[in-house]
């Protein structure tokens, strides 16, 4: 198998997850290092002589012929994720999230390998916070910022070579991911290290913007689904329809660690920020058998312990 982005926070507890479970399997990591991979979140006391790690860009093509050549399936993590990050600067977007997948298909044609492409669900665009609908597998693309636009585009691309070449492609959209190893630029890791440090923590507009949250596992228990069991040139939707608003989530997160909601500081909002996510994950229970196993609450204190333990690590890599 060659992982892509396997030194980030989703690509690293795929890794763990997958050497822990299927112990016979071998693994090529391929990440270019960038600001939000850390080598050390994977677990070596999971490695046992099947796990190799490549320091490479999947937008340099003749790295990821060279990987492709001995692989039977790739599983793409890789992506330049940050909202924020692509609306001050999207070319960096453009060169992972399409230049980079599109090596990968092109790889995955040459040899004719399994290609599985880890999507998210802002490429639907934005629902209404006063409604229930929730977005499906043939809910229409919709992205309102470069980051999901890129991401739109790679799901396509990727949609296209099922089609056109009859590749064993398959895509899966998931919703907000929490757990270890997240870069401290997202919302959950950022709340809790602010609060720790005493340090005002910023919420876009008056915060009533609604995310839809998964455990990181879930979601990974999803991916596996899918590669066991997924029908090529499906899309398969992942969520554990955990629905919060942003600003209910950081009182939530204030209150685990004992602080007080006075560090809130409320910011201009985003240009063109998203005001509710939510996916709809029954195609994937029904023929996949895939469910979420981990409990909202339980999960997420786990997740403010592992950030409250590991604070001096998380707070070197802050950029604010």
């Amino acid at each position: 198998m060659l992982v892509t982005g396997g030194c980030g926070f989703i690509g690293s507890n795929f890794i763990n997850y997958w050497l822990s479970n299927h112990p016979d399997d071998s693994i090529v990591n391929l990440d270019k290092m960038t600001y939000a991979a850390d080598e050390n979140y994977i677990d070596k006391s999971m490695v046992k002589g099947n796990f190799e790690f490549v320091k490479g860009d999947i937008a340099d093509r003749n790295t990821v012929l060279l990987l492709a050549k001995n692989a039977e399936v790739v599983v793409n993590f890789a992506a330049e994720s940050h909202v924020d990050r692509s609306i001050t600067d999207p070319s960096p977007f453009i060169k992972s999230n399409n230049v980079g997948v599109f090596n990968l298909l092109e790889a995955s044609r040459k040899y004719e390998l399994r290609f599985h492409q880890i999507s998210t669900d802002e490429v639907f665009g934005s629902l209404p916070i006063e409604s229930v609908e929730k977005f499906d597998e043939d809910s229409s693309y919709n992205p309102r910022n470069p980051y999901s636009a890129t991401k739109a585009a790679a799901d396509l691309l990727a949609r296209s070579y099922y089609n056109t070449y009859g590749m064993k492609v398959t895509i899966s959209n998931c919703s907000n991911n929490f757990g270890p190893h997240q870069h401290p630029e997202k919302l959950i890791p950022k709340t809790i290290l602010h609060a720790l440090s005493g340090k005002k923590i910023p919420i876009y507009g008056n915060g009533d913007q609604v995310r839809d949250w998964i455990y990181v596992e879930d979601h990974i228990r999803g991916v596996e689904a899918v590669l066991k069991n997924g029908k090529f040139g499906e899309t398969y939707l992942f969520s554990s329809e955990n629905e919060i608003s942003n600003l209910k989530m950081v009182k939530k997160l204030l209150k685990s660690v004992g602080k007080d909601e006075s560090l809130i500081e409320f910011v201009a909002d985003r240009p063109g920020h998203d005001v509710r996510y939510a996916l709809d994950p029954s195609k994937a229970r029904k023929t996949l058998g895939w469910n979420s196993v981990f409990k909202f609450d339980d999960a997420l204190k786990s997740t403010v312990e592992h950030y409250v333990k590991l604070k001096e690590l998380y707070q070197k890599k802050m950029v604010d």
